[in-house]
């Protein structure tokens, strides 16, 4: 159960210290090679620095190079509801259908993110047993994703407003609100991973890394201009109770004058009382204006940490399996405040933001010298994985992966490939989920093509997408009024899309 005081119009208490949460994000797309095929783990390429790193051993001596870049375009689609079952009858029983919500009360809050040049790097040099590597991507977060108008754990205080000011007297024949609100987030976790190989034999290469991991997220929100409609006018609250508290601060002056001229002490006394009566008023008007003033935030965080990473090759004949673990991450991001009107997000207070561990197995079995099929296991450790208030712990179980890809020679210098990936998230029963953090279980496909250019030199081209399942959430909530605690009740369903365009370029010396 969750609690809104709608007196206290503090509407940035909806976005708690769970808009920092993060998790469940991994960036997997470090290289056109994946997006072109996806199972990976089982692969020896260059791109291996990320998906196989021991099989990368198996290259030829010298250095190998990998320049790639994506353009993506994501949208994080909330169709969100209120309802409140004791104002069954009224027009405030459904308070999103007071402002542009449909004749259900449901309202779409849409966010997008276009990220025109998404880099990685993955660059390797073998000896004849050694071998040494170096990759550079962002290898997880949310990316960054812009609400222009906010979002509903933003609006559902706000969409109370015109039930409160009724039952305050305060009523109109035409019942609405309006609110300017809006989010813009930022979350990116740059990789930078150093490691080594060595070949045991012609069969068998072992791997052992390092990366180190910085976190840089930023957000910036606002509530600006809350009115409602009072007396078949539109109203700016903050205006409206100033004018009502200017109007008793003037009535406080005439009664004290009034005092100062009293003819006796009786009737000075009398005055001064009603004086008294009008202050208390006005104060209180004051502070019934001040929650409805304009609100904003900016704030940045930052952190860092090391994983270390381990992994192994063994090719047998035309069958190569590979698998990579990469321990859990542990780090606190700090909050860098420039502002911030809701009083939650103190400059340098810590928040535990843990990557969770991977482990990654895979397999690439050659049918024909022109055809190979793979498929790969990603096993991620989130329960395992801190974040702010144990919120880890609301999930059900771990995350899963299913990858399959198969790839065809056309020519010696032209490569066809496709491939499909199962995402399956543990929610549970959603309560993990926010409309600020959110993932669902999705289905991606890619295909792309590999052209050698020269011959050391190919040409990577790929594109994917991503198609998310709808999850639907549904809870109940307390709403705190003057006249008592008002059960409400919240539904949530989340969606996202997600396309990628990639190409890259891999170079041999």
């Amino acid at each position: 159960m969750k609690t809104i005081k709608i007196l206290a119009v503090s509407v940035f208490l909806a976005l708690g210290s769970n808009v920092f949460a993060g998790g469940l994000l991994t960036n997997t797309n470090q290289n056109i090679a994946f997006n072109r095929m996806f199972a990976r783990v089982g692969t020896i390429g260059i791109d291996g620095v990320y998906s196989n790193p021991a099989g990368v051993a198996f290259l030829s001596n010298g250095l190998h190079l990998s320049f790639n870049f994506q353009n993506v375009y994501q949208t994080r689609t909330i169709k969100s509801g209120l309802t409140v079952p004791s104002l069954q009858g009224t027009p405030f029983y459904q308070p999103f259908s007071l402002f542009e919500g449909d004749q259900n009360g449901i309202k779409e809050f849409k966010g997008e993110a276009a990220v025109p040049i998404l880099p990685s790097f993955q660059a390797a040099m073998n000896y004849d047993k050694w071998g040494f590597q170096l990759g550079f991507g962002i290898m997880g977060g949310g990316g960054k994703a812009t609400f222009n108008d906010g979002l509903a754990s933003f609006e559902r205080t706000v969409a109370m407003i015109p039930a409160l000011l009724a039952s305050q007297g305060l009523t109109s024949a035409t019942p609405g609100y309006s609110v300017n609100s809006y989010l813009s987030g930022r979350q990116y976790i740059y990789g930078l991973q150093l490691g080594s190989t060595y070949k045991i034999n012609d069969k068998v290469a072992v791997y052992g890394g390092l990366r180190f991991n910085y976190i840089s997220n930023r957000y910036e929100g606002s509530i600006t201009g809350i009115t409602a409609n009072i007396d078949g006018k539109n109203e700016n609250l903050y205006d409206f109770f100033g004018s009502k508290a200017e109007a008793l601060n003037q009535l406080v002056l005439l009664y004290t004058t009034k005092a100062d001229n009293a003819a006796n002490d009786v009737e000075r006394g009398k005055l001064l009382g009603e004086a008294e009566k009008y202050k208390a008023m006005a104060e209180g008007m004051q502070t019934t204006r001040q929650q409805f003033a304009d609100r904003h935030l900016d704030c940045t965080q930052s952190g860092w940490g090391i994983t270390p990473i381990i992994g192994v090759d063994v090719k047998l004949n035309r069958l190569n399996i590979g698998a990579r673990y990469e321990f859990t991450t542990r780090l606190n991001i700090e909050n860098k405040t420039k502002h911030d009107d809701t009083g939650l997000f103190k400059n340098g207070v810590n928040t535990p933001n843990d990557l969770p561990g991977i482990l990654a197995v895979g397999a690439q079995y050659e049918v024909l010298p022109q055809f190979r099929v793979s498929a790969a296991y990603h096993y991620y450790f989130d329960k395992s994985a801190r974040m702010d208030k144990d919120k880890q712990k609301l999930l059900k179980s771990n995350t899963q992966e299913m990858l399959l890809g198969a790839e065809y020679d056309i020519t010696k210098a032209v490569q066809v490939s496709a491939g499909v990936q199962r995402t399956k998230y543990g929610l549970g029963n959603g309560e993990f989920l926010s409309d600020l953090s959110f993932v669902t279980s999705s289905y991606s496909v890619g295909f792309g093509a590999g052209i050698r250019l020269k011959e050391n030199m190919k040409l990577n081209v790929a594109y994917f997408w991503t198609n998310y399942e709808t999850f639907d959430k549904a809870y109940d909530m307390t709403v705190t009024t003057p006249s008592g605690s008002l059960p409400v009740k919240a539904t949530d369903s989340f969606t996202r899309t997600n396309k990628v365009l990639g190409v890259g370029l891999d170079i041999d010396f």
